[in-house]
């Protein structure tokens, strides 16, 4: 498989960073791209050099008869496309949440079971700074690790009056998810903290709402023990006025020898202020999704597995999941 043939469903506003991730691999030729908008693959099919335009999924994948397709849809249509790629024998990357809930991935895993790759698209592990962050702790930069504490701050679904809040004027069919902050938004952070710190436990949450005009969440305060016995806290609000946008992050990850910080753009060992490590979090952007990409394009040539497989993605919801069952919130 030294050379891929792409299908791509879903033309939605995430797509051109998915889109922009496929153009960066080698041997690569994006053959069609579908959405249920014809007039929205048009676009980005013109943008993108795509040859082949469809209206339903099915029919892409008869036509072209891809290798992979990357499924970049709403998170209730995944498990029906993923199902039908495998039928085809089409391998599969899948925009994250797999699906809605842990039992509806666990049937979905079942089904697709070993006939094709299967790899969900979290990409905050692939973020220059998480990744460095994960490199850097694995090296026993701080020691044993006995404490980390997250916080994430943005104005992305509350702003000053006047001004449409960023995430709802992007995907306003948020306002109407029950399950927000948490499903939508931590789920990469929690993907990402497993990277850094390995498999963990919820032992604590609370959720709350600031935007009354939401269904969801957009507060939330979690309390989680790694396996090596760490203690974790998150603190999160993305209905946070005058906070930026896009959700910015504080992360600090102390250890019996040292500590490591995060913060927005920044890593420093506080043994060594000076050296602090600066990110470009704009190019990091776009870096999460064409590193996401080419671990799944590295996977299919070497036969590796993903590092976010949809056997190891499965933690990352049980973790999203358990949060809600420990605030009370039916899943």
């Amino acid at each position: 498989m030294q050379h891929l043939t792409i299908a791509v469903a879903g033309a939605g506003a995430i797509s051109e960073f998915h889109l922009k991730g496929w153009q960066a691999q080698r041997a690569v030729t994006l053959a069609a791209i579908c959405d249920t908008d014809r007039a929205r693959a048009q676009a980005q099919a013109d943008r993108f050099g795509i040859p082949a335009v469809f209206t339903d999924m099915a029919e892409m994948l008869a036509a072209v008869r891809p290798d992979a397709v990357d499924i970049i849809t709403p998170v209730g249509s995944h498990a029906p496309l993923v199902r039908q790629a495998a039928d085809l024998g089409v391998h599969v990357m899948c925009q994250k949440p797999m699906t809605p809930t842990v039992a509806e991935a666990e049937a979905l895993i079942a089904d697709v079971g070993e006939r094709v790759r299967f790899m969900v698209h979290e990409n905050y592990r692939f973020r220059p700074h998480y990744a460095e962050l994960a490199r850097r702790i694995h090296a026993g930069e701080v020691g044993r690790l006995r404490h980390a504490r997250l916080t994430v701050r943005a104005s992305s679904l509350l702003d000053y009056p006047g001004k449409v809040p960023f995430l709802l004027g992007r995907q306003p069919y948020l306002a109407n998810f029950k399950r927000l902050l948490v499903f939508e938004v931590l789920i990469h952070h929690l993907d990402a903290l497993r990277a850094i710190l390995g498999e963990m436990t919820v032992t604590a949450a609370r959720l709350d709402r600031m935007n009354p005009g939401l269904q969801g969440e957009d507060v939330a305060l979690v309390q989680l023990e790694s396996a090596e016995g760490a203690l974790i806290q998150i603190d999160a609000n993305i209905s946070a006025p005058g906070h930026p946008p896009l959700p910015t992050d504080r992360l600090e990850l102390l250890g019996e020898a040292d500590t490591l910080i995060y913060d927005r753009d920044r890593i420093t060992l506080l043994s060594q202020p000076d050296a602090v490590s600066l990110h470009d979090l704009t190019a990091n952007y776009q870096a999460c999704f064409t590193g996401a990409v080419t671990d799944f394009v590295e996977g299919l040539r070497t036969g590796r597995p993903f590092q976010t497989d949809r056997l190891d993605n499965l933690q990352t919801l049980r973790l999203m999941e358990s949060i809600y069952r420990m605030a009370g919130v039916p899943i």
